[in-house]
């Protein structure tokens, strides 16, 4: 395959497998060689083990991190942080993208930042959906009510006030507290409900404030 046949394959895709590529005549090892030798000459940037993105100037689509960290790990969604900044929960940028998994927790380093992947049982793997993250690109993303309690659950003492209060949430409307209720009671423990009460309160008092 000759790199203006990949342009005409991906050149619209934010990323691509290196399956997608596997339909040509070339053998797997050839496709590996050839994948191998554009990464070097700088064309295109590994991602990890048979995931890529165009490099400047041969992309015509930036990945938006979100779509990176799906495609990162597979049945995966991004939450904690991530999540709650994008919706306006909490005020700081934050440089890793992070998501939680059913398997095992990881953290990695690519072309296109950092990733952290948390690890989550089964059973509290829910509240999340799929939503636009940049034009034409969907991830799987947090809703913010389960991004607040993932993080929650998976800080030790997460529950205390001081945590709760060094978060700075703000935009408490974006916050359904029957929602937030409602997920809370599917977590084991009291942990969860014990923060939904002080985070109902610590949004309570913004609320006096503003008035």
């Amino acid at each position: 395959m000759k790199f203006v046949e990949l342009l005409g394959l991906v050149g619209d895709e934010p990323v691509f497998t290196s399956a997608l590529l596997r339909a040509g005549p070339a053998s797997d090892a050839e496709l590996r060689l050839q994948l191998a030798r554009w990464t070097k000459l700088g064309r295109i940037l590994q991602l990890r083990r048979g995931l890529y993105t165009l490099a400047p100037p041969y992309r015509k689509v930036e990945p938006h991190p979100f779509l990176v960290a799906n495609y990162l790990r597979r049945g995966s969604y991004v939450s904690l942080q991530s999540a709650l900044a994008r919706q306006g929960i909490i005020p700081e940028a934050v440089p890793v993208t992070t998501s939680v998994t059913t398997a095992r927790r990881e953290r990695m380093g690519t072309p296109m930042g950092g990733y952290s992947f948390r690890h989550l049982r089964q059973s509290y793997f829910f509240g999340y959906r799929q939503v636009e993250v940049a034009r034409g690109q969907h991830a799987f993303v947090a809703l913010p009510e389960k991004a607040l309690l993932d993080l929650i659950y998976l800080t030790p003492r997460g529950d205390d006030e001081s945590h709760l209060r060094e978060l700075r949430l703000q935009a408490g409307e974006a916050l359904d507290r029957t929602v937030l209720d409602g997920f809370a009671d599917r977590f084991v423990g009291k942990k969860l409900r014990r923060a939904v009460a002080t985070v109902t309160e610590i949004l309570k008092e913004d609320v006096y404030e503003e008035v």
